[in-house]
């Protein structure tokens, strides 16, 4: 359906670029990653910047929503360009993602810097871009030309010499990204080995152009963009279009990983570590001193006491460790580039023999990724506030490496991010079953049930008929004032939800938690499951075991450590 133009920047405009740049990114992202050689050819940058897009889009669209369930009418523009840039920040995946998160906060500031006003114009997007090119070169520790960082400065500079409105503007940024993108090739001697333009100066463009999109309701028209007749591949090769057609490119092929390093000597840092960061600023330029020593392709973007931090070495727990001396780390992500990666030839890529089946589930806290991974699964870190991208679950999927896999998503709010991401899989030909299961106990079940030997459809069976068979509930405090099913509650209430619904309000933790269990055992069960949050009661487990041994015959009682996971007490009757 063809998009209705925004004349002028503000939230509508922010959603719509929002949307469009996910779109584009999404046909783009295996085109992007087939050209993936700098810093490492490890073939993910579209990936990386389409789950980057991802996570800001889907922060920008639960503004909307908010202020639609609040009636409150459109959001400000402040709003929803704060949204847009935290989203992607905790979203941010590898170098180019990250440098991406730090281009869109650049805008941020601008657009946000007045929260009373409700939209800008050519000048503002003109300041904004300025302003992102800038914010994200001084994120990086090394800059190097040729790169995204390169074409970000160059639309910046074309926005610069431009007057008019937004559109103008837009056009002119996109222009300037696509005609620096062609040069990249001439300016990165790696990249003009391999005879490929910057993959994330190509995802740049291709943001770029959603944004002409926005303010036009045009696409950019295509036109060839080519790394030179002089470039390893030859001109015919190499031409790619832009992003908007860049799905329909089929003559483009991928260089392989080890022709496009610097040599097979050279080698490179062992891993890459990124980890989410809440410090202050001081800390922070202590934690880039120490992180420039250890390794490469250090970028640090982010402000306000939230940071993404992401660094290639061969000490992932000092890096790890230099994070904890500057504040409190998290969602930390560790990739070994070992054995079948970027850092070895070809010749010592033994190919990894696919699973015949595997099970992927949504955790809500660290203690319960530890369980399901003890017990075989591969598992997708939940954070409170923080759900994971139908991209993050497919690469989950991935990551299995089976030919089958059984995925519970362990939150009824996931159903449908859940579904397109098997979606996504089946079209890679990988056989997915996707069990809606509503909460981790019920996960727990299906898991205790799980049989790789069975047949794919049986095991299938099986799982869903223990997960249905578990009712759930979980403990939390309200954060605010609402009505709910059981009545209205204030801010610090305890709340018991019973498969989903609020069925007790009380003032204390294990008071309430007795009373859910107490409803939930009246009608039967066998066996108890109890999930124990950071925020939990040091007794509360105690006393519910013991409630449970005294009051309901034969019923036995599991207790497990969930960690931060959102909920004071998850509980599971089977």
């Amino acid at each position: 359906m063809a998009q209705v133009p925004q004349t002028f920047f503000d939230a509508l405009a922010v959603r719509t670029w929002c949307g469009l740049a996910l779109r584009a990114l999404g046909r783009a992202r295996e085109e992007i990653d087939a050209i993936n050689v700098y810093p490492v050819a490890d073939g993910d940058t579209g990936t990386n910047l389409y789950l980057t897009a991802e996570s800001a889009t889907a922060a920008v669209e639960a503004v909307f929503e908010a202020h639609n369930a609040h009636d409150l009418g459109k959001p400000a523009l402040a709003d929803a360009a704060r949204a847009m840039a935290h989203g992607a920040l905790i979203g941010a995946r590898g170098n180019s993602g990250t440098i991406l998160a730090q281009l869109l906060r650049g805008m941020a500031q601008v657009l946000a810097a007045d929260s009373e006003t409700p939209h800008t114009d050519g000048e503002g997007l003109r300041l904004a871009l300025r302003q992102a090119a800038d914010s994200a070169r001084q994120a990086v520790a090394h800059p190097v030309e040729g790169t995204v960082l390169t074409v970000a400065s160059a639309a910046a500079d074309a926005a610069e010499h431009t007057d008019g409105d937004c559109g103008t503007v837009a056009r002119a940024a996109y222009e300037g990204a696509r005609a620096a993108l062609a040069e990249t090739p001439d300016r990165l001697a790696v990249l003009g080995r391999a005879g490929v333009v910057d993959a994330g100066g190509r995802g740049l463009v291709a943001v770029l152009a959603a944004l002409v999109e926005t303010f036009t309701g045009e696409t950019p028209r295509a036109v060839p963009v080519t790394a030179g007749p002089g470039h390893a591949r030859g001109a015919g090769a190499t031409a790619v279009t832009s992003p908007e057609i860049v799905a329909e490119v089929s003559d483009v092929p991928a260089t392989p990983l080890d022709e496009c390093a610097d040599g097979p000597d050279t080698g490179g840092p062992a891993f890459e570590v990124i980890y989410l960061l809440e410090a202050d600023d001081t800390a922070v330029a202590r934690l880039r001193e120490r992180l420039d020593e250890l390794g490469e392709s250090l970028v640090v973007v982010g402000g306000d006491g939230l940071w993404n931090v992401h660094v290639h070495v061969d000490d992932a727990g000092a890096a790890v460790e230099a994070g904890v001396e500057a504040g409190r780390p998290y969602r930390i992500r560790i990739t070994h580039f070992g054995v079948g990666d970027v850092h070895t030839t070809g010749a010592e890529r033994p190919p990894r023999e696919r699973a015949q089946r595997a099970v992927v589930a949504v955790v809500p806290g660290e203690g319960l990724a530890g369980l399901y991974a003890e017990a075989g699964a591969t598992t997708v870190l939940a954070r409170p506030g923080e759900p994971p991208a139908s991209g993050e679950l497919v690469q989950a999927v991935r990551r299995a490496h089976a030919r089958e896999v059984v995925l519970l998503p362990n939150d009824a709010d996931l159903r449908h991010t859940a579904a397109a991401a098997a979606e996504q899989a089946r079209t890679e030909g990988i056989r997915v079953a996707l069990i809606p299961t509503r909460s981790a106990v019920q996960g727990i079940a299906a898991l205790a049930v799980h049989e790789p030997e069975r047949r794919f459809d049986e095991d299938v069976v099986q799982m869903t008929s223990a997960a249905g068979a578990t009712r759930h509930a979980e403990v939390v405090v309200a954060e605010r004032q609402s009505w709910t099913m059981a009545g209205i509650c204030q801010a610090g209430d305890v709340l018991g939800l019973i498969d989903g619904d609020v069925a007790v309000i009380g003032s204390d933790v294990t008071a309430t938690a007795q009373s859910v269990l107490d409803r939930m055992l009246s009608a039967g069960g066998e066996l108890v499951t109890l999930v124990l949050g950071d925020e939990a009661p040091e007794t509360v487990a105690d006393h519910l075991e013991t409630r449970v041994r005294e009051a309901y015959l034969a019923v036995d009682t599991v207790v497990y450590r969930g960690g931060r996971q959102g909920a004071v007490l998850l509980i599971g009757v089977e």
